[in-house]
């Protein structure tokens, strides 16, 4: 081969292994994309990627696409309160207080277990759709663990009641289902809002300013969000109203200093939606959208629920009020929550990735759902044993009252939806069978106080079931409860007026018996209604399958043992005012009148007695776990729960409350049987903030801890000292 031939071969050789190799090298995937590589260096590489625009435009909760990276567009707003919500067919559970009212935070983890896998079959259907929508992402906005401290607030049936060491347990069983133990990956991200000090007054919220000391701060509205920031929930949600002055949303004290400096929180921040704008617009604690954008950057929010940041950081920028740096800082936490979630990720590089449609709504979650709203029914009177029903004593049943066929009256607010709701007419009638007469009026409507149907067809039935109450259009969230007095919040305690007018009428009508069973998201007054109904069931907002739950309790199937998350108190006379941050007087916590049911109180068909197992130690060091035993017996005759609660009382020091809850257990005793109970209370759970050296610290002295089936029960006390 001629010299020259084999140069130009060896050229074109040459050429075209370069080629191979720049090729190679321009199809290699980005270092972001690459799963191998530090979470971190993942990190750096995309932020360099991105060009000051397309960061600041990452900002917002509707992220839009960057095509050039094939970053698809993302929504981040998502809910799943109590299943995923706003997205067609998916299962719904009872409405958060119900769930709070099982006392039974392993049940909640199975709950929030199936909401994240219907979560993941729902976005991995999505994307390969390319459908990018709203409610259908992986970053949900929940739980809500704001303190339920006055029952005017019609958000109250969000949470998880009135009790900071309840909200905790069932916030974290929340957190720990929703996102999953895979070591690598997110299987859905949880919210912890709205932080904080944020339950009312509704129609106030965009302005308010709720003013608060340290020791009610810390003792009462920050110890659920600092439990969830140590079990390590993805994102904080920032509220709308100030706390002492500063809006939640660029607090200096809240977002710096507790959450991230003292509490080392490592996730995102998100805004409440609009809370930005609220700033300006309403609080006017700051001149321009420029300012707030530039504040809520340098605070520590990472997400805005608006457009403020994506329009207004690029003014901020040019005026000096924030460097390229800053928004880097603040874009880092969501970019990051995004890879744990695997969006840069191929879906078989998750473990999730499989989960499609035959693993939503199935006939396993429907199941849970049946039994988290039988764990959550409140049976509050039982004239007589009258309950359960005895199919054979009373075959015509009389189903009545305008919520017996309400899906409101089952969904709550922030719901799903299903295809197989079982109203309370529904479950009733399928529990009684064919061969028993049951018949349906509405009976009633919300207003009418003296017209009213079914009281002939009531006088002839052997039993009637009255179903009434509250529903999510007359208490929720500012907008929503439309029919609601006072912007979403109540103004009593009262059911509607043309309710209890009905059950008179009822009662006036026949001396046959009547159970009412009450819908509601809140303390009600049941004392109304309690001369005219032999027995009274407090169902909540039950959730899909809530017909059929409330049909196995009335029916004997299950024995209620749901317990009250709320105090009933007889009148809000007796409460100070609503918008009074104050912790004095309220709950069960601080407040020692009369009231109609205490905090943890609910009725059974059978009945427990307890003994002591064994003895507690005469003192405590602060490291120390306090375990205290008790046999718990059921001395009926049938099978049920008992929700075994420890409260403490404290030496007398500042501002002490009452009693505390700080231990609890549901346990299923066999009739005639007795199990042993133990439950565990580390010693550092009984510090208390010292306002003057603005710590926290263990009191010395005598402590008592009491054992009952609610808060004013006492069937065991023990002594002990620290």
């Amino acid at each position: 081969m001629p010299l020259r031939t084999g140069i130009r071969r060896m050229a074109t050789a040459l050429l075209w292994l370069g080629l191979v190799v720049t090729t190679s090298q321009a199809q290699s995937p980005a270092a972001f994309r690459n799963h191998t590589l530090p979470p971190e260096e993942r990190l750096d590489d995309l932020l360099h990627t991105l060009t000051l625009e397309e960061k600041i435009s990452l900002l917002g909760f509707d992220a839009p696409a960057v095509p050039r990276l094939g970053l698809p567009a993302y929504n981040w707003w998502n809910e799943g309160l109590h299943g995923v919500a706003r997205a067609g067919e998916a299962t719904v559970f009872p409405q958060a207080i119900g769930l709070a009212a099982t006392f039974d935070d392993s049940l909640m983890r199975e709950v929030s277990t199936v909401i994240s896998t219907e979560a993941r079959a729902k976005y991995n259907l999505a994307t390969r759709a390319n459908r990018r929508l709203q409610y259908l992402g992986l970053t949900f906005w929940s739980p809500n663990v704001n303190l339920f401290r006055d029952p005017r607030w019609g958000r109250g049936q969000e949470t998880y009641g009135e009790d900071p060491f309840l909200t905790a347990r069932m916030g974290v069983a929340f957190v720990q289902g929703l996102q999953g133990n895979d070591p690598h990956y997110l299987k859905a991200a949880a919210c912890a809002k709205h932080y904080a000090v944020h339950s009312g007054p509704e129609a106030d919220r965009h302005r308010f300013n709720a003013e608060v000391d340290e020791k009610d701060l810390r003792e009462t509205y920050l110890y659920a969000f600092r439990k969830l920031v140590d079990a390590g929930v993805e994102s904080v949600m920032c509220a709308y109203n100030r706390v002492n002055d500063e809006p939640c949303c660029t607090s200096t004290t809240l977002l710096q200093r507790i959450l991230r400096d003292e509490w080392h929180f490592a996730g995102h921040v998100v805004t409440d939606c609009g809370a930005l704008q609220d700033i300006y617009q309403r609080h006017q604690v700051m001149n321009s959208p420029e300012e707030v954008a530039a504040a809520a950057i340098k605070t520590g929010v990472n997400l805005d629920c608006s457009n403020l940041l994506q329009s207004d950081v690029m003014q901020a920028l040019q005026q000096g009020l924030l460097t390229e740096q800053d928004i880097e800082a603040a874009l880092r936490p969501t970019l990051r929550t995004q890879l744990k979630l695997g969006f840069f990720d191929a879906p078989e590089a998750t473990p999730y990735g499989t989960l499609g449609a035959d693993d939503i709504h199935t006939e396993a979650h429907l199941q849970l759902a049946r039994r988290v709203a039988q764990e959550s029914m409140v049976l509050l009177k039982n004239d007589q044993n009258l309950l359960p029903i005895s199919a054979d004593r009373y075959p015509s049943i009389m189903v009545a009252g305008t919520n017996a066929t309400s899906a409101d009256a089952l969904l709550g607010n922030y719901h799903g939806m299903s295809s197989q709701l079982i109203t309370f007419a529904e479950g009733i009638t399928e529990a009684a069978g064919p061969a028993a007469v049951v018949q349906y009026d509405q009976g009633s409507d919300y207003t009418d106080t003296s017209r009213f149907g079914g009281l002939w067809a009531a006088s002839l039935s052997d039993l009637t079931i009255v179903v009434l109450g509250l529903t999510p259009v007359l208490e929720g969230e500012e907008g929503d409860a439309f029919l609601a007095p006072h912007g979403g919040d109540r103004t009593d305690l009262d059911i509607p007026a043309a309710h209890l007018a009905y059950l008179k009428a009822m009662r006036q009508r026949h001396d046959k018996p009547i159970v009412a069973v009450v819908t509601a998201g809140s303390a009600v007054n049941i004392a109304a209604l309690e001369p005219y109904a032999d027995a009274i069931v407090l169902a909540w907002y039950p959730g899909e399958q809530g017909g059929r739950a409330l049909a196995d309790v009335l029916f004997g199937k299950v024995s209620p043992a749901g317990r009250l998350p709320v105090t009933f108190y007889k009148t809000l006379d007796a409460l100070p005012a609503y918008e009074s941050y104050a912790m004095e007087g309220r709950t069960y916590r601080y407040f020692d009148g009369e009231v109609q049911y205490p905090f943890g109180y609910g009725l059974s068909y059978t009945t427990f007695a307890y003994e002591k197992a064994a003895a507690l130690r005469k003192s405590y060091k602060p490291t120390d776990t306090l375990a205290v035993t008790v046999t718990v017996r059921n001395t009926g005759a049938s099978e049920g729960d008992e929700v075994v609660q420890a409260y403490v009382s404290y030496p007398t020091g500042e501002r002490m409350p009452l009693q505390e809850l700080k231990a609890f257990r549901r346990v299923t005793v066999e009739a005639g049987q007795a199990r042993q109970v133990t439950l565990s209370i580390p010693v550092a759970e009984l510090q208390k903030w010292n306002t003057k050296k603005h710590c926290w610290e263990l009191v010395k002295g005598t402590y008592t801890l009491t054992l009952g089936s609610h808060s004013r029960d006492a069937k065991v006390q023990y002594t002990f000292k620290l």
